[in-house]
């Protein structure tokens, strides 16, 4: 996927496709754990579809639960969510940022010929 040390830099738009591949994927992730989010909070807590999405988000975008939650199995879902939640911002960050540090980093290892 990434070219190697012994070969030229992308051109930008090749370089701008590569970043837009790689925010498409990190979009789809995170579509995909807010759906997670919402159906958690929806089967366990019994929280309407908007409340879902509005505790699913806050969690995680990193802010935090809005609405009390009722039961036990509610709550150890939210818990075990925040954990997920962070994982899924430590990897989306690394797939945002990848193309560009790869970039960076080619850049003072190309060989010179």
């Amino acid at each position: 996927m990434y070219e190697k040390h012994n070969e030229h830099l992308l051109s930008r738009a090749q370089f701008a496709r590569r970043v837009f591949a790689h925010w498409v994927i990190s979009i789809a992730v995170v579509v995909v754990a807010l759906f997670i989010g919402m159906a958690g909070y929806h089967c366990l807590a019994a929280l309407g579809w908007v409340d879902s999405f509005l505790n699913a988000s806050m969690i995680l975008g990193g802010m935090g639960p809005v609405d009390p939650l009722p039961t036990t199995a509610a709550k150890l879902f939210a818990g075990t969510y925040a954990l997920f939640a962070g994982l899924v911002f430590i990897g989306v960050s690394g797939l945002v940022l990848a193309p560009f540090l790869h970039r960076l980093m080619h850049h003072f290892h190309i060989e010179d010929e």
